[in-house]
């Protein structure tokens, strides 16, 4: 029997399969929350069982306001995983964070408006999970080392943005982002990194800068995107078969986090709420 895949990979733009994976299996996983993005493809990379979900769809045709983040979380969970990458593109807040550039952010800001952003948003069972510190530290780290090895000129640390989309930002939004402190901006990582979080997973981000936003001289388009993005794919997966080569249990407590975030009594659960969150809450439920 195959080991269960404790590294998950979640592509972003660009990245919609993973080369390299070996005794693939593709898993249709069905969620309480409805359909991931995709399938989960399952294979085994420099001898680590790896689980590979596109966000966008293998397609990408599933825009940032749509994608549904419960389901892919749920599914990535429900598989095993216990360390998530989401590589996602970027754009630019900061002269020194260039295109082509990878940055591992350490901070969040959430500007988007349409999205469910909890797994406990029904009645039934409320939980208030701490996110201080949306990103793993431990495990950002070592994604960071996997970048730099891989021949990337990787930061460690930055705030990163996530706005609604799909439409790019206006001047006078970069403008006011920037005198913020904002690092760079994307339309991905918010919920993404709060589910994450809620699911109990070390949860980093491979954050490729594509442009720089529109504060620049030239404003930002897909083509830009694209192009940078076609030449940072191969730098993308390099350092995923780094990470999955090296990669250490992360020395944090992130596996823990619904210890204290439970406000609900146990007694007063729905049972339907229960059977909906097992997957997340049993653990706590059954002491």
């Amino acid at each position: 029997m195959n080991p269960t895949p404790e590294l998950a990979i979640i592509g972003g733009s660009g990245l919609y399969d993973m080369p390299g994976l070996e005794d693939k299996q593709e898993h249709t996983v069905d969620t309480p929350f409805g359909e991931p993005s995709s399938p989960v493809v399952v294979g085994t990379l420099e001898g680590r069982r790896v689980a590979f979900l596109a966000r966008h769809g293998v397609k990408h045709s599933i825009s940032p306001t749509h994608v549904n983040y419960r389901a892919n979380i749920y599914a990535l969970k429900s598989l095993g995983a216990r360390w998530v990458v989401a590589v996602s593109a970027c754009g630019s807040l900061r002269e020194d964070f260039e295109p082509g550039h990878i940055v591992v952010p350490n901070q969040l800001f959430d500007m988007t408006k349409r999205r469910v952003n909890s797994f406990f948003d029904d009645p039934g069972l409320v939980a208030h999970v701490g996110v201080a510190d949306p990103f793993c530290t431990s495990f950002s780290q070592q994604l960071h080392s996997a970048c730099k090895a891989a021949g990337a000129t990787t930061h460690m640390g930055g705030d990163f943005i996530t706005v609604e989309g799909p439409r790019f930002s206006t001047r006078a939004e970069s403008n006011i982002f920037r005198s913020w402190g904002l690092s760079i901006i994307g339309m991905t990582t918010s919920p993404e990194a709060f589910l994450a979080r809620e699911a109990e997973l070390c949860y980093a981000v491979m954050a490729h800068v594509t442009d720089y936003d529109v504060w620049h001289q030239e404003p930002v388009s897909v083509d830009m995107v694209v192009r940078t993005l076609q030449e940072n794919t191969r730098v993308a997966q390099a350092a995923i078969r780094k990470l999955a080569a090296g990669l250490q249990a992360p020395e944090c407590a992130c596996d823990q986090t619904l210890a204290t975030a439970l406000i609900t009594h146990k007694s007063n659960i729905e049972p339907a709420a229960r059977k909906k969150l097992g997957i997340l809450v049993e653990k706590y439920l059954s002491e």
